[in-house]
């Protein structure tokens, strides 16, 4: 499915035109063009490499799945890789978009329709003053609603931190469900961060002088993104160190409850060591003070009482009990 858009001196004029109009819109530069792809053969994006004079290595990349979020720089166009992160059923999915941006159009090639492309079409609308900015324009909006896809997911991530902080220190041990979610948390951390932590490469090439990309109406609102993304990878790289502190901690305090059992477990062993050396040692078959005679069986009874008593008041004021 291919969706279409035209801008003339930024007002939208036009959509759902077909892909064989586009050279003839871009040909114009008063003209703007947007189309986006959901998971394109192989000749429907040499189609449009044909129309825009896309370079052929960055067609390439476009089938090149789990590449790093980037910008690569041609002389007609730039191609940017970005991932938009959802979370499904406690797992995260990353979902690839590659995107062609040239002098006046811009084209959007999603890896599937998991991303809602209508909710950055709605962004546009929203701020359809900005049109007359063009493909800096349309680039912001697609990338802001990256960053913010971002942002409210590293902040499910802290809000599931800091349960798992809570949970640390109940009385209750953690269970083999919790250390579940705490490997599943980590697992998504380190996923959001390998899509989140290059966006500050990213962003910052489109916004460099050179790269010519961004016109300076619009670099305000880049420089803001910019901040969005600073700040979504410092606080997944906070999250990140938290969460391995956690572990560590829940780790020493497995160490901590092991002590405990071995030291009570030790205490208990000594108790009933001794009467069971009391008892073997009158069970044997030879005379001995009070063989044979009820004096020798309240004897060893009381000697059995007061070492075990004796041995269970220093285990308790240690604190082994």
């Amino acid at each position: 499915m291919v969706r279409t858009r035209l801008y003339r001196d930024g007002v939208l004029v036009d959509e759902g035109f077909p892909i064989a109009d586009v050279s003839d819109h871009v040909s114009d530069p008063g003209n703007v063009v947007w189309f986006d792809l959901c998971s394109p053969t192989t000749g429907d994006l040499e189609t449009i490499a044909e129309e825009l004079g896309l370079h052929k290595l960055a067609v390439e990349d476009v089938f090149q799945h789990h590449q790093r979020p980037k910008v690569d720089l041609y002389d007609s166009h730039l191609f940017i890789t970005v991932y938009w992160l959802h979370l499904e059923d406690s797992r995260l999915h990353p979902v690839e978009i590659n995107v062609f941006a040239t002098r006046n159009a811009l084209v959007t090639v999603r890896e599937s329709e998991h991303f809602d492309v209508d909710r950055v079409v709605a962004r546009w609308d929203a701020n359809a003053d900005l049109a007359k900015y063009g493909v800096s324009f349309l680039l912001h909006g697609l990338l802001d609603h990256v960053v913010d896809a971002h942002f409210d997911l590293v902040e499910h991530l802290d809000e599931l931190v800091e349960d798992l902080e809570e949970q640390l220190f109940e009385e209750r041990p953690m269970t083999k469900e919790d250390a579940r979610r705490m490997f599943t948390l980590r697992k998504n951390m380190v996923g959001l961060r390998k899509a989140a932590s290059p966006m500050r490469e990213v962003v910052n090439t489109l916004i460099r002088r050179d790269v010519h990309m961004v016109v300076p109406a619009m670099a305000p609102y880049y420089q803001d993104l910019y901040d969005h993304v600073l700040r979504v990878a410092e606080w997944t790289d906070t999250l990140r160190d938290l969460l391995s502190n956690l572990r560590e901690t829940h780790m020493s305090q497995q160490g901590f409850r092991l002590n405990e059992i071995m030291k009570s477990l030790t205490s208990w062993a000594a108790i009933i060591a001794v009467p069971t050396m009391i008892t073997g040692y009158y069970g044997q078959n030879v005379p001995y003070p009070g063989f044979g005679t009820s004096l020798g069986f309240w004897s060893s009874t009381i000697i059995i009482l007061t070492a075990s008593g004796l041995l269970y008041l220093a285990f308790k004021r240690r604190g082994w009990l």
